[in-house]
């Protein structure tokens, strides 16, 4: 693999709000939607396009359920996620090492 081949990075994960998503999620167990938002600093509509993005490439899982009449949605890295973002982590520190 050439020193700064960058075509090995996980398109899902490399994109600013994607990552974001991912580093919170990696450093709690499960996130709602709300929490999320405020972290990030991101829209609901892009942080729902982007969760959504991540749940299909199977890196976080949904839960939905009523508390007090109102829908709330949590999040959780799946192990999957676990896996893929410890891999672009590890991948991305071995570029900049080559640096």
């Amino acid at each position: 693999m050439p020193d700064f081949d960058y075509q090995h990075l996980d398109e899902v994960i490399h994109s600013r709000i994607r990552l974001a998503i991912m580093a919170v999620l990696v450093s709690v167990d499960e996130a709602e939607f709300t929490f999320l938002r405020e972290k990030i600093g991101a829209t609901d509509g892009n942080l729902s396009i982007h969760l959504k993005k991540l749940e299909e490439a199977g890196y976080v899982a949904v839960t939905r359920q009523f508390v007090a009449k109102k829908p709330v949605t949590s999040y959780t890295l799946s192990r999957k996620g676990r896996k893929a973002f410890a891999a672009y982590i590890d991948r991305l520190g071995a570029m900049i090492k080559r640096a």
